[in-house]
């Protein structure tokens, strides 16, 4: 069977390690490959790598950087149908999601190429007499990626492409149940042109994240993943003295006013709650029904589901399978916890038919109405195709309920009221926010992230705040002296 390998300074490493990992197919409910998991020292490596590369690539033009930048926007292009056939067999997403997936990192890629007009600093002439402060803009250093498993092209791109075009070398650590999506992407920023030990990918599990942590070499982190592990590598990245970057999890709520288009708010809730299977933090998980809209929103949100394709990613499916038998049935196990606590299952995904394998990790899309707010099913993180309804009195009950959650990722009103629209936007306590748009990630131009429990560090993904990130400002303080100086003054300056 074949073994992923890590990619370091830019040839393909097979590591110190004998420890392996398995790599399934979801659909087929079968290993697949094998990943090696690197040991401290192959992670080290991988840091030294990075680290002897930076010196040369820091002092490397802008216009250098940007056309790079710009060739490996263009490769990625013309081979993303490879890469999304890679992203369906180790994750089971659709390959039209996959490729979804990739249009939208590229955004980022594409705002990469503008990596002149981003770096430039301020100038300010003649402060004091014959003096000028400018600041400029100097790489961080070595940065370190932690990428989760349901978007293994997307989010790496969040930071990857930035953190580059900035200056900084990197050591991207790929989930190791999809990792094959990072070494294609590191494999062809190569061929394109990118010096070795820029872009380096180890791939492992807590071992090769503690030693990320750790190295003293690494200066920043950037992570994406579930809430404790987010909180578990901001307070170890910090107190190691990096910074940090950690988005966690997510528990979005759509607030569905009496006066909203039904019909396009039962397309929107059934895009958002299943697509890529739900496993994004993205997915809306829970419509909070405004009284007394709830009865016909379910039976609007019933129709579409009845009609929702579910099976093989290659076959023009809408959704696929989970990602691993162990989190399908993790998934499956709340519809049990949502009986036990009274709720009512509208629609069960256990046990469904599908076009697919039959060993594959199923579960098809789930609706669940009169959700206890005290349910585990309502307070936790699913990470699945189950959405949940809460029905509410009142605007104000229903944002009183959002605003009370513990995750502050995304959320989404549908009004046509436009003075709610406008209230609820000032009033939510929640970091991105639609109006009428179910998933409210922000284009890449915009920095992706939420608040509460579901952002570690005051950094978010890309857009301007991750230049911020990437970068470390120097302010200097110039005076060319002409021959008829002042001579010395021990007093304290004052201008």
């Amino acid at each position: 069977m074949s073994i992923v390998q890590h990619y370091v300074n830019g040839a393909a490493f097979a590591g110190t390690s004998t420890r392996t990992a398995p790599v399934y197919n979801p659909e087929q409910g079968a290993v697949a490959r094998e990943v090696a998991l690197a040991t401290k020292a192959d992670l080290d490596m991988a840091v030294a790598a990075a680290k002897e590369a930076l010196p040369g690539w820091a002092g490397t033009s802008l216009a250098k950087r940007q056309q790079l930048m710009f060739a490996f926007r263009e490769a990625m292009n013309a081979k993303k149908n490879e890469l999304a056939a890679i992203i369906t067999a180790e994750h089971g997403k659709v390959t039209s999601d996959a490729l979804g997936e990739i249009a939208r990192g590229m955004e980022v890629i594409e705002l990469a190429t503008s990596i002149p007009q981003l770096m430039k600093g301020e100038y300010s002439e003649a402060v004091s007499t014959g003096v000028d402060v400018y600041s400029i803009k100097q790489p961080v250093g070595v940065v370190g990626i932690i990428s989760p498993f349901n978007f293994p092209a997307m989010v790496p791109l969040w930071f990857f492409p930035l953190a580059i075009a900035a200056g900084n070398t990197v050591v991207l650590k790929p989930s190791e149940k999809d990792p094959s999506a990072a070494i294609w992407m590191a494999e062809l920023f190569s061929e394109v042109g990118l010096p070795k030990g820029v872009f380096n990918v180890v791939n492992g599990d807590k071992e090769s994240v503690d030693a990320l942590l750790d190295n003293p070499d690494v200066a920043a982190i950037s992570f994406v993943g579930s809430t404790p592990i987010a909180k578990y590598i901001y307070e170890r990245g910090t107190a190691n003295g990096k910074r940090v970057q950690a988005l966690g999890g997510a528990k979005n709520h759509m607030l569905v006013l009496p006066d909203a288009d039904l019909d396009l708010v039962a397309d929107s809730a059934v895009n958002a709650g299943f697509g890529s299977a739900g496993e994004r933090c993205m997915a809306i998980s829970v419509v909070v029904a405004v009284e007394p809209v709830a009865d016909e929103l379910i039976e609007k949100v019933r129709e579409r589901m009845a009609t929702l394709k579910v099976g093989d990613g290659t076959r023009n499916c809408d959704m696929g399978p989970l990602i691993t038998k162990e989190h399908r049935d993790k998934v499956a196990g709340y519809l049990d916890v949502a009986e036990d606590d009274g709720a009512t299952i509208v629609v069960d995904g256990r046990g469904i038919e599908v076009d697919g394998a039959a060993d594959g990790f199923w579960l098809g899309p789930t609706l669940i109405d009169n959700v206890p707010t005290s349910s585990r099913v309502y307070t936790e993180e699913i990470f699945g195709p189950v959405l949940s309804v809460v029905r509410v009195k009142s605007y104000d009950e229903g944002l009183a309920l959002i605003n009370a959650s513990r995750f502050g990722n995304g959320t989404a009103i549908f009004t046509n009221d436009g003075g709610a629209a406008r209230r609820f936007q000032n009033e939510v306590t929640v970091g991105m926010v639609g109006i009428n748009v179910p998933i409210p990630v922000p284009v890449g131009y915009y920095s992706f992230g939420g608040w509460k429990e579901s952002l570690f560090g005051n950094a978010k993904a890309y857009g301007t705040q991750a230049i911020g990130f990437f970068t470390r400002e120097k302010a200097i303080t110039s005076r060319w002296l002409d021959p008829s100086h002042g001579g010395i003054n021990l007093g304290f300056p004052q201008n």
